[in-house]
């Protein structure tokens, strides 16, 4: 027959909470079992019809009934666990943090985890918890460049305004040379069950550049490759441009302060072709010209780790790479305002000594 079990009966309050955590999806599995094990004994089922439909045991189901009767709600949160009291001080914990920030060790740059050790007398662990704790890495460095260009703000205002909202009629490109494409002949086998391996020395076969305007709408490149990179080829580019796209279009182009593209011979050259309007990008802030994303994309998938026996070869795969990504055009999607920009880097140079505004 077994003991009698104490009624178990619920406030409304109780059973509305109860159905809410075992069906949200942000509630510990245990606590929805609980809660669920709660539920069950309040419609008046045995401790054994419970475990059976629940598939746990029924001494579960009587501890968790036992647990609510006695403290309802809070009895199905589990109990603080015992443990040893805590050995390491808050001064102690204090005195790693102003080390860490302040100070450097006599024989090296920055702080190491033994290093640390060493100096506080705790052990390496310890540290590492501590430095986790506050958000410290003193291993690692990140490098930044802070623009200089007194129209900083009016060229970030203006260029973010060409990719959020492009005038009517127009196309924006955005327009930069990767120079320095080596074309390099080393040896870089693949076999099964082994990663591909290359050795450490190639043959160089010269370097080519490439131009290339990125239609910041459709994401389609217009490219061109010359051997090098001067007002001349930069000039031949523009030429380019200026009989692939449609007359009747208004051309801006997003370019960075590169001398070549500043030169009197542009200059003149724009003059003679007023559809033509220049923006560049502030100095130091080439992030801005998203041409740059498809020059890593280039980099990443195509020339890093390929393999070309002369600059031709280097040449002809650039082109096919071009022309297979025209094939499904993927154009990059802006998102942050010039305010949401600017406020951002507000804040990032408030974080940093001596950094200015």
């Amino acid at each position: 027959m077994g003991r009698p079990l104490a009624e178990l009966v619920l406030s409304e309050e109780e059973r509305a909470t109860l159905v809410r955590w075992s069906r949200r999806a942000k509630s510990s599995q245990a606590l929805a079992q609980r809660c669920r094990i709660v539920l069950g004994c309040a419609d008046g089922k045995t401790n054994r019809q419970v475990a059976d439909e629940l598939g746990i045991w029924p001494q579960t189901v009587g501890k968790w009934r036992r647990r609510f009767l006695e403290l309802r709600m809070e009895g199905l949160v589990d109990e603080p666990r015992p443990g040893g009291p805590r050995k390491i001080t808050d001064e102690r914990v204090e005195e790693v943090v102003v080390a860490t920030l302040e100070r450097f060790p006599k024989d090296a740059t920055h702080w190491s985890r033994a290093s640390m050790a060493a100096e506080s007398g705790l052990s390496k662990s310890t540290v590492g918890r501590i430095w986790k704790a506050f958000g410290l890495k003193p291993h690692q460095v990140d490098t930044f460049k802070l623009s200089n260009d007194p129209q900083f703000i009016d060229k970030v205002r203006d260029v973010v305004g060409l990719y959020l909202d492009p005038p009517e009629r127009a196309l924006v490109l955005c327009v930069d040379e990767k120079s320095q494409i080596q074309a390099l002949d080393r040896s870089a086998p693949m076999m099964p069950g082994m990663p591909e391996r290359r050795t450490h020395d190639y043959i160089r076969h010269g370097v080519t550049t490439l131009f290339a305007a990125l239609d910041v709408v459709t994401g389609e490149i217009i490219g061109s490759i010359h051997r090098r990179h001067r007002t001349i080829e930069f000039k031949k580019f523009l030429t380019k441009l200026d009989k692939e796209i449609p007359a009747g279009l208004e051309v801006h182009l997003i370019c960075d302060n590169y001398s070549t593209h500043k030169s009197p011979a542009v200059r003149k050259w724009l003059e003679a072709h007023p559809r033509f309007h220049m923006h560049f990008t502030p100095t130091y802030s080439s992030w801005l010209n998203q041409v740059e994303r498809w020059f890593g994309l280039l980099t990443d998938k195509q020339i890093r780790r390929g393999t070309h026996k002369s600059l031709h070869a280097l040449e002809k795969d650039i082109r096919n790479w071009i022309k297979t990504w025209n094939e499904n055009p993927r154009p990059f999607a802006w998102t942050k305002s010039a305010d949401e920009i600017l406020e951002r880097l507000a804040t990032y140079l408030d974080r940093i000594p001596g950094a200015g505004h």
